[in-house]
Formats: structure tokens, sequence, C-alpha cells
């Protein structure tokens, strides 16, 4: 699942781009581009927390039916 923030930051980015480009404002335009990368990145390091998250619990869960089995 998306982290709503990260989204946020991706649609923000776009409407400032798209804004820069329409009134010929880098600076708008480039802070778009910043916007939406940073969303982007807030993205990967959310999924890959979540990833982590199950490598943990799969773990956890191998362990404990080993100890229930003993």
């Amino acid at each position: 699942m998306a982290d709503f923030e990260a989204t946020a930051d991706q649609l923000k980015g776009k409407g400032k781009e798209a804004l820069g480009n329409l009134t010929d404002d880098k600076g708008l335009e480039n802070e778009g581009k910043f916007d939406q990368l940073a969303g982007e990145v807030r993205e990967k390091v959310s999924e890959a927390g979540e990833a982590a998250k199950d490598k943990f619990n799969e773990v956890a869960a191998k362990i404990q039916d080993k100890r229930e089995e003993n």
C-alpha cells in the first residue's frame, strides 16, 4: 500500500511542474520535480520497511514453530 504522504508529494510535484511549465517558471518546475522525487523516495522507503516487517514476522513464526515442536 502506498504511503498517503508519498502520493500527496508526487501529486503536488506534478502540479507545480505543470504550473512551472505553463508560466515558464523554471524554479517552480524544478521544485515540482523535486517534490515528485521526494514522494517516490518516501514510497520506496515505506515499501522497504513493510518488506522488512514481513520478513521478520516470517522468521519469528518459523522460530516459534520450532520451539513448539520441541
